[in-house]
């Protein structure tokens, strides 16, 4: 009762704070939000499975990069586009599943960080759809017809991304919560076991890859009508490990772990921006403070906090 009372406190305050504050901070919010999807998905990996992955920007980077191009040489219709780019990332997930469950623990690591630099690499060089570095511009927000406000405005884009954000969370929630997700957190802790009890660990874990890799996706179509931008960065190794900062920092397998860490890092990131340009130094920085004092991230601390309270006399 007392999360579900924190949970529509949070919302009720995301609903409430764009009334208040300027379209600069709006957008801010707005990218926290997307940042949050991205880390809790690949939270289902890192923390549920115990599978790090360095490529996880592919599935994002893909959705964007399909909205980008059908926006700007096919048809500039949501309705076509936004199903699209998440099946492509589905299907993308899919693909690199079927080469990088092969393998086991740091293997598994590089493996998703070459299968990502692949696509990187791509739209680096494939100029005729991609650009290049150039990137591809102009990708307009939708226009969803039955809503009588446009998305072009900062707030009406921010509840628009408030929408997914909270639906994204309770699809992700229920998963874990259900059979699949206590079979996936067995294979978590003993994998050998659940093969000896009858399960397909490896079809199991290929299905939360690419469940991962949707919900990955989702982030990369509402990133890219944030930004109306994308470019080849969004496929960098880089945006994987941004995505992985926030699931150390708060606490891996659950789920709101990775969205206190995402808050944060996004916060973070917009204070040390004013005063510095070097965001990868602080990046690296982060992860070493993560590793040596908080490994159980924030929500590990508290819980140790709490016990030894109780303890005390």
């Amino acid at each position: 009762m007392k999360r579900l009372i924190a949970a529509f406190a949070i919302l009720l305050a995301l609903v409430i704070l764009p009334q208040f504050v300027g379209k600069y901070y709006v957008n801010l919010l707005t990218n926290m939000l997307i940042v949050i999807i991205f880390s809790m998905s690949l939270d289902l990996l890192v923390g549920y499975l115990h599978l790090p992955s360095l490529g996880h920007a592919a599935f994002f980077g893909v959705a964007a990069y399909t909205v980008g191009i059908f926006s700007t040489k096919v048809m500039n219709s949501f309705w076509l586009n936004f199903p699209l780019a998440i099946m492509m990332a589905g299907a993308v997930a899919a693909l690199f599943g079927l080469l990088a469950l092969r393998t086991r623990a740091g293997y598994f690591f590089m493996i998703t960080l070459a299968l990502s630099e692949i696509l990187w690499g791509i739209a680096f060089r494939w100029r005729t759809f991609t650009r290049g570095d150039d990137g591809i511009p102009n990708i307009l927000r939708p226009d969803l017809g039955f809503i009588p406000w446009s998305l072009l405005d900062a707030t009406h884009y921010f509840y628009f991304v408030l929408f997914f954000f909270v639906v994204a969370f309770i699809l992700m929630y229920v998963i874990v919560s259900s059979p699949f997700g206590r079979i996936i957190l067995g294979i978590r802790e003993n994998e050998l076991r659940m093969r000896a009890l009858g399960f397909n660990t490896w079809l199991y874990k290929y299905a939360c890859f690419i469940i991962a890799g949707l919900f990955a996706g989702l982030s990369g179509v509402l990133s890219v009508y944030l930004n109306g931008f994308v470019s080849p960065a969004v496929l960098h190794v880089a945006l994987s490990a941004e995505g992985l900062l926030p699931v150390l920092l708060g606490g891996a397998g659950t789920l709101i772990g990775p969205a206190i860490g995402a808050a944060t890092i996004v916060f973070l990131e917009n204070m040390i921006s004013a005063y510095t340009e070097r965001r990868l130094l602080f990046l690296g920085v982060m992860y070493l403070i993560v590793v040596m004092f908080t490994p159980q991230g924030i929500l590990g601390l508290i819980k140790k906090m709490r016990l030894k309270r109780q303890v005390k006399p």
